[in-house]
């Protein structure tokens, strides 16, 4: 046993290690893997790839370890397993890296240096430490075949994610959409869900109740409790449950007295001074209560009656606040769906860059945020602030900035996912063979369940384009291109041109639309995670390549 432990001592693991690297690469090992099982069943993987702008680390070491263990096992089981290495290249993370290298910030910035050098940078960035992967991936042994990856960025891979788009389009499945959205004014883009969910910080905010004085009233208010004092000047309704109790309280101080409308149930816990409730209410009774408005920027607008009432909403509750809630339909999605219900218009004094408009004159050019102790001083120089407290709590930010994310109305493409929610839920779970099954039935299953319509729209530069033209004269008529080559028809482009799929030179190709009109492209792009959704298919051409080998999986 003694000289056995001598002798494994004595093995030098890493001069064995290149020796079996170099004899497999001789002998082309990983290649014969493939070959000597072209017959053996198919065992599917997907190479999620890496941004090549960024270093390797001993995480991807890992996580790449455990990925080749499954294809090497599978492998010696007899299936065939192709593996076709990737790089994801577009997308915030890129445009993050080249706006830090080009000193640049916000769209107006990029636009003035214009974006078709800004794109080529991007396109430069991508690939910067290729090398570096490479190595890696040859050096760790992990075999995925390098010599022929598929490039998110490549023309055949957008061509592909068209084709997708069209198939989708043609069935009935996009259409244009105006929501409420997780929006970073710090990117100037939608963030999808999962994204949302990678920011969370814990932040304190200020907490303010609010005054809104009864219309016609001199000494009666409704009391509204918000930590997002920049949006009260975009108020437009206070919203009430019909179910709950809403009492009239007497507040005394000095010489003046007041009146407060709020919930029953909320009194104790934020009402400091001593109070006689002098009239009680059903929350129905109250609904078309008309109040003025704290800022009336708002009438430059809209005339007094078509706002500033009371509303009906079943979500207010009497957990936080006082039972009676500050709606801005700009700045909220379950603000603007009652809203929009109730027939009351929406106030947006904030542009894309998250700062106050004209509209707004007195913070024009403040950035949300920092708006937040100018407007709290504001309303308490009308003698409209009952308490300022501070709050902690959990608020969304740019996982990829690290600045603030708002609720904001963004015009978006949408593709209309609850349309085949129940189909979804059902193969979920009578088709798929999940593992553990409490991945299918628990995380996964309850996102299906509660899935919403995909918004798809991203306001930026380096990524798929949107394949839509409109006519300019006609919004009416649209058109969703599927493949260059019918691109190339509706632009009048000869077969052998060369062109480039990516802003702004796809812009610039227009073609005659009817009534005189001319059809140019939306200038927004497809959100990034549609291009990693599209690779089971895109990363070989398909169907413009590859269809006979791939019609059972991709043809349904």
């Amino acid at each position: 046993m003694a000289k056995q432990f001598e002798e494994v001592k004595q093995l030098n693991f890493s001069k064995l290690e290149v020796e079996t690297l170099k004899w497999w690469k001789d002998n082309d090992i990983f290649k014969k893997s493939l070959t000597t099982r072209e017959e053996g069943i198919p065992f599917t993987f997907y190479e999620g790839p890496p941004t090549a702008n960024g270093k390797p680390g001993i995480h991807h070491v890992m996580s790449r370890t455990v990925k080749d263990l499954f294809c090497r096992y599978k492998t010696l089981k007899g299936y065939k397993v192709e593996r076709k290495a990737g790089w994801d290249t577009h997308g915030l993370p890129v445009e993050i890296e080249v706006e830090k290298e080009l000193d640049l910030e916000g769209r107006a910035q990029v636009e003035e240096y214009g974006i078709s050098k800004y794109n080529d940078h991007c396109r430069k960035s991508v690939l910067k430490y290729k090398d570096l992967w490479d190595r890696l991936t040859n050096r760790m042994a992990y075999w995925v075949d390098l010599d022929d990856p598929y490039v998110t960025f490549e023309n055949d891979y957008i061509e592909s994610i068209w084709w997708a788009f069209k198939t989708l389009y043609d069935k009935g499945l996009v259409y244009q959409g105006y929501k409420i959205q997780w929006y970073s004014p710090g990117s100037g883009t939608v963030l999808s869900s999962h994204e949302v969910s990678l920011g969370y910080e814990e932040v304190q905010d200020p907490s303010i109740f609010v005054k809104f004085q009864l219309r016609m009233s001199e000494d009666t208010y409704f009391l509204a409790w918000t930590t997002t004092p920049w949006t009260i000047v975009s108020n437009m309704a206070l919203a009430v449950n019909p179910k709950l109790t809403y009492a009239k309280i007497k507040l005394s101080e000095g010489d003046r007295t007041e009146y407060y409308i709020l919930a029953k149930d909320c009194i104790e816990e934020n009402i400091d001074h001593e109070y006689e409730i002098v009239e009680e209410y059903k929350g129905k009774e109250i609904i078309g209560w008309t109040y003025d408005p704290v800022f009336d920027f708002a009438l430059e607008e809209y005339d007094r009656d078509d706002a500033w009432r009371v509303i009906s909403a079943d979500y207010v509750t009497t957990d936080e606040g006082t039972g009676v809630v500050h709606i801005a339909p700009a700045f909220g999605a379950d603000d603007f769906d009652s809203c929009q219900e109730a027939g009351i218009p929406m106030f947006n004094p904030i542009d894309e860059d998250g700062k106050f408009t004209e509209k707004a004159p007195d913070f024009e050019g403040q950035w949300f945020k920092d708006a937040d102790k100018e407007i709290a001083r504001a309303i308490k120089d009308k003698y409209l602030m009952y308490k300022h407290e501070t709050y902690v709590h959990n608020y969304p930010f740019d996982w990829r900035k690290g600045t603030p994310l708002m609720s904001y109305p963004v015009e978006s493409w949408f593709i209309e996912t609850t349309k085949v929610k129940d189909k979804m839920v059902e193969y979920n779970a009578e088709e798929i063979n999940w593992k553990p099954p409490s991945t299918g039935s628990g995380r996964f299953g309850t996102w299906l369940e509660n899935n919403v319509d995909w918004a798809i729209s991203r306001q930026r530069y380096w990524g798929t384009p949107i394949p839509l033209w409109i006519s300019d004269k006609d919004p009416e008529y649209v058109e969703c291109i599927g493949s260059v080559e019918e691109l190339k028809k509706k632009a009048g482009l000869s077969d052998d041109e060369e062109i480039d799929l990516h802003r702004p030179h796809i812009d610039d190709l227009t073609w005659e639309g009817p009534n005189g009109g001319t059809m140019r492209r939306v200038p927004d792009l497809l959100d990034v995670w549609f291009d990693s959704g599209a690779m089971p298919f895109a990363q070989w051409h398909y169907p413009f390549e590859n269809k006979e080998k791939f019609k059972n999986e991709f043809s349904r």
